[in-house]
């Protein structure tokens, strides 16, 4: 997290550093990146730098940490157009990801963090999909949700479907980017995936 002196900075000042950070991730991976490129682009010293942020993963995970944020605060803004359909509120968000993936530069930083895909970069991006961190963020989500379209039990199953989609549409989005799916592509692959899901594996004539 940035030190309370970053966040004394005006919001304009924040903001510049932030979009300075965003394109050198953008250049290259987290582990290739260069706090030299950063402060230069964005006209600071490099002492000012560390009055800000620890290192470049601090300002890194604050810049991926917030992008999924503003994902996961869309995603309830369209469960809720979409009437608590969570099947549909994950096409939904998927389409508006990947095509925002068009945008060469937003594109390239996470197809650096896709290709490179770590624990932590994973946790960052899905709203931590790991117990019990996710059940906190689930609880978000939750009261927004139609349980009356979905086949199951309780809490605890809705948990580990939610889950399960996160996982899906992780790998779909990485798909993406290592097979270089266009938006329709990416698209029909990932709604097959999902339509499986739905309709179960298993014939009610074999249970």
């Amino acid at each position: 997290m940035p030190k309370a002196t970053f966040f004394n900075l005006p919001e304009e000042k924040q903001h510049h550093l932030m979009e300075c950070a965003l394109k050198e991730f953008s250049r290259v991976p987290l582990y290739e990146a260069s706090i030299s490129n950063i402060v230069k682009a964005a006209n600071i010293p490099r002492g000012s730098f560390y009055q800000y942020f620890q290192d470049k993963e601090d300002i890194f995970y604050y810049l991926l940490e917030n992008k999924s944020k503003n994902h996961n605060n869309a995603f309830i803004d369209i469960l809720k157009k979409k009437d608590g359909d969570i099947f549909e509120t994950f096409i939904e968000t998927f389409r508006n990801m990947v095509r925002e993936f068009q945008i060469q530069e937003k594109r390239d930083f996470y197809k650096n963090v896709f290709l490179n895909m770590n624990y932590k970069m994973e946790n960052t991006l899905s709203m931590d999909i790991s117990e019990p961190n996710f059940e906190a963020e689930f609880e978000k989500v939750k009261p927004f949700i139609n349980n009356d379209r979905l086949n199951i039990a309780d809490e605890s199953e809705m948990i580990h479907v939610v889950q399960i989609l996160f996982a899906i549409t992780m790998q779909n989005l990485m798909f993406s980017f290592t097979k270089q799916y266009t938006v329709d592509v990416s698209l029909d692959h990932y709604k097959f995936e999902l339509n499986l899901l739905k309709k179960g594996c298993i014939s009610n004539h074999s249970l």
